[in-house]
């Protein structure tokens, strides 16, 4: 066991862990790839978590990835749609598509998707996927509909379908249309054909590749993040325990890289804005040591919607929002406290001049 760390040491150690400190990502695929994976049911704000990670990038710069297969959208941890390198995608979906699978099997008995219906449903998606471009969900079922599955376009039947061919390792998204509309394409044809694998290796590389980009941390926090089990991630854990070394913290003993864990870490005052859902505010057991108890309605006020967030020196001090007009965006920022000291002020207006750059139209900062 090492020096007790302080609730403040592991939360900066956790945002610089996620590339919110001094270090930052060259490219989408390293910064995706630090996180294991970003959160990606709304394209919007998987781009801002690319940024938020990384150095002179564009919001272009990451659809081009999408566009080329580097990096692939499919149905992952929490059973909830992530962006991952393709290299990552077929040992995620060892561990996570069957799970989710059977997750969700009432759902679709319920939607009509029996297991003959979901068996014909594949077989068609495969043959109109096969050698086509990707294709949008409403031109996927008037296809499928010509090869005899003909689904209801105005139930949740369609989207069920999808899932299923998703974490059953058939289809994924594919890049969005002109009107960042969602399309789909096959898996194979970006990630290869599935291979056999070995569980226990498969979460071995998930501690390891989670305490990369989310440490310090522990169990809880990994079956949190990722949907497993508690006694999966324990498993997890000490799968990778070689790699890995225990730490001392106020928050009890934690797990980090022997190589980070005898590091020095200094505060880092830079702020970033964080998109909806970012994995920084959805990557553990609980935002204790980010946002402020009191405050923490106002980051997620019902349900798994994440509200935009300010950070500085890894801390949650308030929320922003976005308003377009005449080519211009206005980043209006509502802090959690009066107060907020020149250097956070001078920082918002930093970031937003960079995230203005990264979509391409020119910001300011209202306060």
């Amino acid at each position: 066991m090492r020096d007790r760390w302080t609730a403040a040491d592991v939360r900066r150690r956790r945002a610089a862990a996620q590339l919110l400190g001094a270090e930052s990502a060259s490219g989408p695929a390293d910064a995706v790839r630090r996180v294991v994976g970003v959160q990606s049911q709304d394209v919007k704000p998987a781009r801002l978590a690319v940024r938020a990670r990384s150095t002179g990038l564009t919001a272009g710069d990451v659809d081009a990835r999408c566009t080329s297969g580097e990096l692939v959208r499919t149905w992952l941890m929490r059973g909830t749609l992530h962006m991952v390198i393709a290299d990552d995608v077929r040992w995620l979906l060892r561990l996570f598509g069957e799970r989710t699978a059977r997750r969700q099997a009432g759902r679709r008995r319920r939607l009509g998707l029996d297991e003959d219906t979901c068996r014909r449903g594949l077989d068609a998606l495969r043959a109109v996927l096969a050698g086509s471009a990707p294709l949008t969900r409403a031109t996927l079922m008037d296809e499928i509909a010509r090869e005899g599955v003909a689904l209801d376009p105005r139930s949740q039947a369609p989207a069920h379908l999808l899932q299923y061919a998703a974490v059953r390792g058939l289809v994924c998204r594919g890049p969005e249309d002109e009107h960042d509309g969602a399309t789909y394409t096959l898996l194979a044809d970006r990630a290869g054909p599935a291979q056999p694998g070995d569980e226990d290796a498969d979460l071995a590389r998930l501690a390891l590749r989670y305490v990369t980009g989310h440490g310090p941390t522990g169990p809880p926090d990994l079956a949190a993040w990722s949907g497993l089990p508690l006694t999966s991630a324990g498993r997890a854990f000490a799968l990778a325990a070689r790699e890995l070394c225990e730490v001392a913290t106020e928050l009890g003993p934690l797990h980090e890289l022997p190589e980070r864990a005898g590091e020095a870490v200094v505060p880092h005052p830079d702020v970033r804005l964080l998109g909806h859902f970012d994995g920084y505010l959805l990557g553990y057991r609980d935002r204790t040591l980010i946002v402020p108890p009191a405050h923490d309605r106002a980051v997620q006020s019902g349900g798994g919607f994440i509200m935009p967030t300010f950070v500085a020196d890894g801390r949650a001090l308030g929320t922003w929002s976005v308003r377009h007009r005449r080519h211009r965006m206005t980043v209006e920022i509502t802090p959690f406290d009066d107060g907020l000291d020149a250097g956070v002020r001078e920082g918002l207006h930093v970031d937003a001049a960079d995230l203005g750059r990264y979509l391409g139209v020119p910001a300011h900062v209202t306060v």
